[in-house]
């Protein structure tokens, strides 16, 4: 794993995170349905016909329901690259071992994921062919900082996971995410490229007008590539309580080296590795 930075809490789980800031009212709604009973009951949201073709932890989406989640992809993704300067990108969906290892997670998260018989994986999340394009590379350094987003789907076997969240569209197999992937020159230029990924997924969460909070992670609760990592919880009036809905984390050099990403200070200098973040978009 990856060695956690200085100011990140000490903690075993999600009861050390430390929340930094919120925004909005939440509401606190009398007797209010969940998703899964809303979309059900208008017909769009449908997990019986879902598992008869897939299993369990699929969903069906059709009508209103599935043109509504082709424009807030669409939104996102406009947010994204025309307000904040990432470049859009359409990445394959299926990855070689070597992209996963660089993004680390292979060796020790091969559970978690779908492997073909042709020796290829699923992507978890667009993070990895993302952070993967400047695998092997030398880059100059006007190239920095790259910042990279995509729309894509994510398969997940969640093997951990029995049990919980089986209701609804918390936790499936397969998913759509927007990433957001960030490749930067050093620790400063990271921190600093980590507040700013993380305010790009939050106006995300203004512009729809939900209610969401900040939370530093602790060291038990990051990601084994990170050094500092913060969620954005958002506030669901069904659960009466935070869920985190983004992720953004700044991993150092860690995955660089994995990935022998490296960029020259100026010209004739000895490449040095770059640092990568990564986060939902949302």
């Amino acid at each position: 794993p990856n060695l956690p930075l200085d100011d990140v809490p000490e903690g075993e789980d999600e009861h050390a995170n430390v929340e930094q800031h919120s925004w909005g009212d939440p509401k606190r709604l009398n007797a209010p349905k969940d998703h899964a009973d809303l979309g059900e009951a208008l017909g769009m949201m449908d997990f019986e016909t879902a598992a008869k073709m897939s299993g369990a932890r699929f969903v069906l989406l059709s009508g209103k329901l599935a043109r509504m989640e082709r424009a807030l992809a669409s939104f996102m993704l406009d947010l994204q690259t025309l307000e904040h300067g990432y470049t859009e990108c359409s990445p394959p969906f299926l990855v070689k071992d070597q992209a996963l290892v660089g993004t680390g997670q292979l060796p020790k998260f091969s559970e978690d994921l779908f492997k073909t018989t042709a020796d290829h994986w699923l992507i978890p999340t667009a993070e990895v062919p993302l952070t993967n394009i400047v695998r092997e590379t030398i880059i100059e350094a006007s190239y920095l900082p790259g910042r990279f987003t995509a729309h894509t789907p994510c398969f997940r076997s969640e093997a951990g996971s029995a049990g919980r969240d089986t209701k609804g569209m918390i936790r499936l197999h397969q998913f759509n995410k927007v990433e957001l992937v960030s490749v930067v020159a050093n620790e400063e230029e990271g921190l600093a490229e980590l507040e700013r990924m993380t305010t790009c997924a939050e106006a995300v969460l203004k512009r729809l007008d939900l209610p969401f909070r900040r939370m530093l992670l602790c060291t038990g609760d990051m990601g084994a590539g990170a050094r500092k990592t913060y969620d954005l919880e958002v506030w669901l009036p069904s659960q009466n309580t935070y869920r985190e809905i983004s992720s953004c984390s700044y991993c150092g050099d860690f995955q660089a080296r994995r990935m022998d990403a490296r960029y020259r200070p100026e010209a004739g200098a000895k490449p040095e590795f770059v640092h990568t973040l990564n986060g939902s978009g949302l």
